[in-house]
């Protein structure tokens, strides 16, 4: 068994080394799922994203605020099946406001700078997601999983 220790330092290098995600909403027992450039925090408690505020996905995260979110390292290979890494964090999400956005958006930009003016503009919000637990695939069946403080 993966200790907690060995699976964070995985999770967290997966999260520094990959620029996009698979974003995982649901509205009226549809579930939905879009493509989003994202920033982690260095403590794997957030997940950020930056989204229009006329989407799908903005609309059903404030609907359920209940999301999961899927990075992973394949490059559709077949040695994918067993070398890719693929972690689910599952969380919390809700639009950062106020005094919190300038700073966590310089960080999300640091990652992403080619999305300056997108991210910046008064149509988009910043989303925070709380994440509860973290389950990474490897070797194509060994799952393990990190579960964080409330």
């Amino acid at each position: 068994m993966a200790k907690a220790d060995d699976i964070r330092h995985e999770i967290t290098n997966l999260c520094s080394s990959q620029k996009l995600a698979v974003l995982c909403t649901q509205r009226e027992n549809q579930p939905y799922a879009s493509l989003v450039a994202f920033y982690a925090s260095n403590d794997l408690k957030y997940i950020y994203f930056v989204t229009a505020k006329t989407t799908r996905k903005f609309a059903n995260l404030t609907a359920n605020n209940r999301v999961a979110i899927m990075v992973n390292s394949s490059t559709n290979q077949i040695s994918d099946f067993h070398e890719a890494i693929s972690v689910t964090a599952v969380g919390k999400a809700k639009e950062v406001a106020g005094a919190d956005k300038e700073p966590i958006l310089s960080q999300y930009l640091a990652k992403h700078p080619y999305l300056e003016d997108f991210a910046r503009a008064p149509t988009c919000a910043l989303v925070r997601v709380v994440v509860a637990s973290y389950y990474m695939v490897k070797n194509f069946q060994n799952v393990m999983e990190l579960h964080l403080e409330p």
